[in-house]
């Protein structure tokens, strides 16, 4: 880490602390040429490996982006939208350490996107479930209610 006064290659650690529910380390630097005082944030980085085998850092804005388009005309806020993209951020966390497929995100969006908007779940659904007829709308519609139902028992 460079000083940002300076740009030394050297400093110490004088604190640090845990932040953000444990995913990253804030530290209180002390720069040992020119003894300025700086904070680093470091963050455990998940990346996400698509299906070209290309990998990319997880990226909060690409998840809402991408239920935001399944919400378009819906009665969704953006505060709902970021609240859902940390909720599937904490679930892929739990299941990967360090790397996870693209598609098990696709999938820890479908249930928070269920309870927040059906027809944003639906419209999310036929794309990355990629129905080819109304019949997989039915299906799919069917397996929802029946989901309802034995939650109410």
């Amino acid at each position: 880490m460079h000083c940002p006064f300076c740009r030394n290659a050297h400093s110490r650690v004088i604190d640090s602390r845990v932040v953000d529910a444990g995913s990253a380390i804030r530290r209180r630097r002390e720069c040992s040429e020119c003894e300025g005082r700086f904070t680093t944030v470091e963050k455990a980085q998940l990346l996400v490996v698509k299906r070209s085998g290309v990998t990319e850092p997880f990226s909060r804005e690409k998840v809402v982006v991408g239920v935001r388009r399944a919400c378009q005309g819906r009665d969704v806020s953006d505060d709902d939208l970021k609240e859902l993209a940390m909720d599937v951020e904490e679930a892929v966390r739990k299941i990967a350490s360090s790397q996870i497929e693209a598609h098990k995100i696709g999938e820890a969006i479908l249930e928070p996107l269920r309870k927040l908007d059906e027809v944003a779940y639906l419209r999310f659904a036929s794309v990355y479930k990629s129905f080819k007829s109304a019949e997989d709308f039915e299906k799919e519609i069917r397996t929802m209610r029946r989901q309802e139902r034995q939650s109410w028992e």
